[in-house]
């Protein structure tokens, strides 16, 4: 099994209307006012741009007084290539609006398509917090990449998808999804893979949060950088176990002593340094020391004794959402307790609905989803 994304039913919420015709002619009624198409929100401030979810590029341009063009310029130098037609994160607008001196903000709407919104919420159902023994299994270590942008988290996670990627191919995952799961020595690993941007700060603080063991990558030849350091304050709040993978030592700038002694400087003293981080040196390119990461990921699994109970009701928690053309709301989320299935009617904060399907991070269509997939 592997990391999920759920497909939310769109359930039609409008109620048909009736007619009924008058057995005498009646005084013609004046004509009913047109309803106006909802439109996004005109702000008093010239500065603050409001729009409605789904954020197209031509939309923020229009709002912005700029071509579609000067949009994708803005984008591709933040390391952002969306597709065509494909709605902008909420985060990435509100960088490109910051560029152009505007601040950004998402309408709020009382109903999102796709969802049926709770008028009173929903006490939720509550878990016991101590699980009899007998019914815990084993469940797959959650660990979460994070690091600076262009360090080589995404390319770390490639080289172990290459050749311990579970049954199947490696092929049809979204850049969205984020989390895959990887097999070493019969062990399942799931991984989840923050964006380095520093306008993804929110997501690398929910991807600390929900996972088992944070891997620091820091490169051999840059050293600490800003992303680097807030990476590790999300993990330490977290009270995550950290191990470091320092990569790109195949490089000739490689000076991962100098990185050691910067990490020491920050709190995190590696082994060798007399501490009790455990740190790897890695190459993405060459594959060195990966299977080394590996092998200590598993090992580390085994200490925190992992385990959940598969049976009951599931509990997950949301990587990401989004609306999906041909698919409509999806969720990626990790399973924490319980199995989830096809069918199970579910609660997320104030919209309730049911899971129409399950994929899995190869885009094979599953039944069910065990706790730490």
């Amino acid at each position: 099994m592997a990391p999920i994304s759920k497909i939310l039913d769109q359930e039609d919420t409008a109620s048909a209307a009736a007619a009924a015709a008058a057995s005498e002619p009646a005084p013609a009624a004046p004509a009913p006012e047109p309803e106006e198409t909802p439109a996004d929100e005109v702000s008093d401030d010239p500065k603050l741009i409001v729009i409605k979810p789904p954020i197209l590029v031509p939309d923020l341009a229009a709002r912005l007084g700029l071509k579609p063009f000067n949009i994708m310029a803005d984008l591709i130098k933040i390391g952002v290539f969306p597709a065509p037609n494909q709605p902008l994160e909420p985060e990435i607008a509100a960088k490109i609006c910051e560029i152009h001196g505007f601040t950004f903000e998402r309408e709020k709407r009382d109903k999102d398509k796709g969802f049926h919104k709770v008028e009173e919420v929903i006490k939720e159902p509550e878990l016991p917090t101590k699980e009899p023994e007998d019914l815990l299994k084993n469940r797959p270590p959650i660990v979460t990449i994070m690091g600076h942008v262009d360090h080589g988290k995404t390319s770390i996670l490639d080289f172990f998808r290459k050749s311990k990627v579970v049954s199947g191919e490696a092929g049809g995952i979204t850049q969205h999804i984020g989390a895959y799961q990887v097999i070493h020595n019969d062990q399942e690993i799931t991984f989840l893979d923050t964006p380095g941007h520093a306008i993804f700060s929110d997501m690398r603080a929910r991807g600390a949060d929900i996972t088992d063991i944070v891997v620091l990558v820091v490169a051999a030849n840059d050293g600490i950088m800003p992303q680097t350091l807030e990476a590790i304050e999300h993990a330490k709040k977290a009270h995550k176990t950290i191990i470091v993978a320092i990569n790109k030592v195949d490089l000739p700038a490689a000076n991962v002593m100098r990185v050691k002694t910067q990490l020491a400087e920050r709190g995190l003293q590696t082994v060798d340094f007399g501490g009790d981080v455990e740190c790897v040196e890695v190459s993405a390119l060459t594959g060195a020391g990966v299977d080394s990461l590996l092998e200590l990921l598993a090992l580390q699994a085994e200490v925190l004794e992992l385990k959940a109970n598969p049976k009951g009701n599931a509990r997950a928690s949301i990587i990401e959402a989004r609306v999906q053309p041909g698919r409509g709301a999806t969720a990626s989320v990790i399973v924490e307790t319980g199995t989830l299935k096809v069918g199970t009617p579910f609660i997320c904060g104030p919209f309730a609905g049911r899971v129409k399907s399950l994929i899995n991070d190869r885009g094979e269509s599953v039944k069910e989803a065990k706790p730490g997939t």
